[in-house]
């Protein structure tokens, strides 16, 4: 039997995660009390029970009885009842935005600042995050990215990787991504855009790359850019994060920073631990 608790942070996409769990013949039970979990799993696990595969919902709408959840977590194992938790959660100014598109109102702050909700709910959640099977971290996944996520898990019992890197070119004109951990200038290089024949090129076609890439300092900075990921993204992920999106720009976000920022996404697709995304932001201006 698969029993999945589905918990994180209000707005963090527990509720479409369920739905999607229930799209691959998961029963779905949403925001059952706490004090009930211990008798529910028992009960799940009788002989005889039909059901091979729940998913239970849980969130801050419990209050503080959430707070017991490890304790919980740990008398089912005393038990042999095993709950694989999958812990949701976006950046603060993800769920600030997420809450005033929808107009809803934090269950934390009901009468007060989406900001104080979010800041006493990642609190409340602390310890259970760390007790966390799998933490999805929802700030810049779409739907169907989400998707292919739980059914990498769930369906196709592969590993998941705890954290998610997302490598991004974008142009300096067009101002810093926000939400960057890491940001790289690669404005040392020759600029393409003032050789007639590439101008109106990117740095998906080859010529591009091949301009870029004749220059040494290129493959010097992807040799010391895959050096020093080597080193922090072990150390990120003993430390718990979930999310590190780097960003690589030049002056337009169409050449320089395109090409470097393909070269080291494919530096990076045998790593262990990560998965691993790519977005080229400023190309839509070109397009």
């Amino acid at each position: 039997m698969r029993f999945v608790i589905v918990t994180g942070m209000s707005g963090g996409g527990k509720s479409t995660a369920l739905k999607m769990l229930e799209d691959i013949g998961f029963y779905c039970v949403d925001n059952l009390p706490v004090s009930l979990l211990d008798k529910f799993a028992e009960l799940i696990v009788q002989p005889g029970t039909e059901l091979s595969k729940i998913a239970l919902g849980l969130d801050v709408r419990a209050g503080e009885a959430l707070s017991k959840l490890p304790g919980v977590l740990d008398s089912l194992a005393e038990k042999n009842i095993h709950a694989d938790v999958i812990f949701f959660e976006a950046s603060e100014a993800a769920l600030i935005r997420r809450y005033k598109e929808t107009r809803r109102i934090h269950p934390l702050s009901p009468e007060g600042r989406v900001e104080d909700g979010v800041e006493k709910e990642k609190k409340l959640l602390k310890a259970i995050r760390k007790r966390a099977t799998y933490v999805i971290d929802t700030t810049n996944l779409l739907t169907r990215e989400l998707k292919a996520q739980i059914d990498e898990i769930f369906v196709n019992d592969k590993a998941y990787n705890n954290l998610m890197v997302s490598v991004v070119s974008f142009g300096f004109k067009y101002g810093i991504p926000v939400d960057a951990d890491l940001v790289f200038d690669v404005r040392f290089l020759p600029n393409p855009y003032y050789i007639e024949e590439l101008k109106n090129k990117t740095g998906l076609d080859k010529e591009i790359r091949d301009y870029v890439m004749q220059f040494e300092e290129a493959g010097i900075f992807l040799n010391k850019l895959e050096d020093m990921l080597g080193f922090l993204i072990p150390n990120y992920i003993k430390e718990g994060k979930s999310s590190l999106v780097i960003a690589i720009g030049c002056t337009g976000g169409k050449h320089r920073s395109v090409t470097l920022a393909e070269g080291i996404k494919s530096r990076l697709e045998d790593k262990e631990g990560i998965g691993l995304k790519l977005y080229h932001r400023d190309l839509k201006y070109y397009a």
